[in-house]
């Protein structure tokens, strides 16, 4: 893994975490104000779920600051979960927007829809370009810096961009209509906010699950732990690396690690090997720590103990 500064992370993530904030407020204001404006419902609808990602972004800096904090004693692990607690926080958001634009698209349905200006359109587009540059940012520092607030904050950008589209299609449907004369085509909208929310849901699902899955102490697969096991491998004086644990911590991993060492050498000695393993692990900026255990090597107790 690249070896990357705590300090150069906080800061990335940080500047993600206020990007969403700023461009969300400012998308919100120019939604809403020119949905009034050009009675366009769904517009306006696009305003308050651009209003409702604030909520989300603002979590994810919370816990982006949380999980900068020292370990203590009540958490001698670190506090880097709380990005991923923040991330399980923004998926529910995200499927609780979902279900609104769902209830609110069925419910136009059953009640008149005014043909909205074509100023609407020019606002959703300018929308729809500047979530997808915010959702391309984020995600690249998410993935970059390890943070499952900031991806799944990226992918929430990312459903805005669906809904800002469905917004588009039924805007330009309605106008369509008003312009032909083709009275249903009005309702156009609605049924593309269906599809879109129905889309959302889903991902909020996903993206709920993945981060529900590494709040419970989800330990690393073996090919993602080969190199960490050569490594500790190579320290002179194992013989053998008996078991291996990388456990994901949020945007660190904290190692557990049993090494056979001659089970002739005195106990100073085993402790400078178990010392030098958990140094040369440490090397990796994302391993936060490392709990050496040393077996004698040789004795069939070593394999279990």
């Amino acid at each position: 893994m690249e070896n990357i500064h705590p300090d150069e992370r906080y800061k990335k993530v940080k500047l993600g975490a206020w990007i969403g904030i700023i461009g969300n407020i400012v998308l919100a204001v120019i939604k809403a104000i020119v949905g009034m404006m050009a009675n366009s419902r769904a517009l306006v609808a696009d305003a308050v779920h651009s209003a409702s990602d604030v909520v989300g972004s603002v979590a994810v800096l919370i816990g982006v600051r949380a999980a900068q904090l020292p370990p203590d004693r009540d958490h001698p692990y670190g506090h880097g979960k709380a990005e991923t607690v923040t991330a399980i926080i923004v998926a529910v958001l995200l499927f609780i927007v979902g279900l609104e634009i769902a209830i609110n698209a069925f419910k136009a349905f059953f009640e008149p829809i005014a043909v909205p200006g074509v100023a609407a359109i020019y606002a959703v587009i300018f929308s729809i370009i500047i979530k997808e540059l915010m959702f391309r940012y984020k995600i690249y520092l998410g993935k970059k810096y390890k943070s499952d607030a900031l991806v799944t904050d990226a992918w929430h950008h990312r459903s805005d961009v669906f809904s800002s589209v469905a917004a588009l299609l039924g805007i330009g449907a309605s106008i369509t209509g008003g312009w032909l004369g083709i009275s249903w085509l009005v309702y156009a909208d609605p049924v593309a906010g269906i599809f879109v929310a129905i889309l959302i849901i889903k991902m909020a699902w996903k993206l709920g699950s993945e981060s529900i899955h590494n709040t419970l102490d989800h330990v690393l697969h073996e090919e993602d732990t080969k190199e960490m096991y050569n490594t500790a491998a190579n320290v002179k004086g194992v013989l053998k690396v008996d078991e291996l644990l990388a456990r994901e911590h949020g945007h660190y991993v904290i190692i557990d690690i049993k090494v056979a060492v001659d089970p002739t050498i005195t106990v100073k000695e085993g402790h400078a090997i178990g010392k030098k393993v958990k140094e040369k692990l440490m090397e990796d900026q994302y391993v936060q720590d490392v709990r050496v255990h040393i077996n004698p090597f040789g004795e069939e107790e070593s394999e279990g103990s």
